[in-house]
């Protein structure tokens, strides 16, 4: 049987900032790596059918939001994506859950990503069209919309975000309190 430690003597927690940061750098520069790769290569070409047709590499411009939604809205997404780095960047210090610093990081890398897009690619500044390269099943995106490896990180950086919260973990690590103040765990316990 482990002893518990007084509070005193407990560990003290440490901030997951750097895992967030770190793994959102890594997810940026795979995304614009990849999207300088496709540019260089796939530009003015026949889409790459690769496994038998159920991938397809090709370059597409999205000046929308997701799945080329609202296509004329470009400037309202791209501020709410610096928005959304903001609010993360700026809450990274009282991270402390390692679940929460990874989706978090995806999010963020992601949203990066395609905001680089946004300001840098033409048409011009906050109106540039993110580069899409993976098409399912079809090479025009006629069955599944394209996508990007920001994309994919910020759809996977949001799955994992509802199941931490539907289990009831907190930004801290702990989990969330019911309205009687017990902690959840201690109602399976009773």
């Amino acid at each position: 049987m482990a002893s518990e430690e007084p509070d005193h003597l407990e560990r003290p927690r440490r901030s997951r900032a750097r895992l967030l940061l770190g793994l959102a750098a890594a997810v940026l520069a795979l995304d614009l790596a990849t999207k300088l790769l496709v540019v260089a290569t796939l530009s003015d070409r026949e889409p790459l059918r690769l496994l038998g047709g159920a991938v397809y590499l090709t370059e597409a411009r999205n000046t929308g939001a997701a799945f080329s939604f609202a296509e004329g809205a470009t400037v309202v997404f791209t501020l709410i994506a610096v928005v959304v780095v903001v609010v993360i960047v700026r809450s990274a210090r009282r991270l402390f859950s390692t679940g929460w610093a990874v989706a978090l990081a995806l999010v963020l890398g992601g949203a990066v990503g395609n905001l680089v897009d946004r300001v840098f690619r033409d048409p011009g500044f906050l109106r540039g069209g993110v580069v899409d390269f993976v098409s399912l099943f079809d090479p025009y995106g006629q069955v599944w919309p394209i996508f990007n490896v920001a994309d994919s990180a910020i759809v996977c950086g949001g799955v994992l975000g509802a199941l931490l919260a539907f289990r009831g973990i907190e930004f801290d690590g702990g989990r969330a309190r019911d309205a009687d103040g017990a902690d959840d765990d201690a109602a399976v316990r009773d």
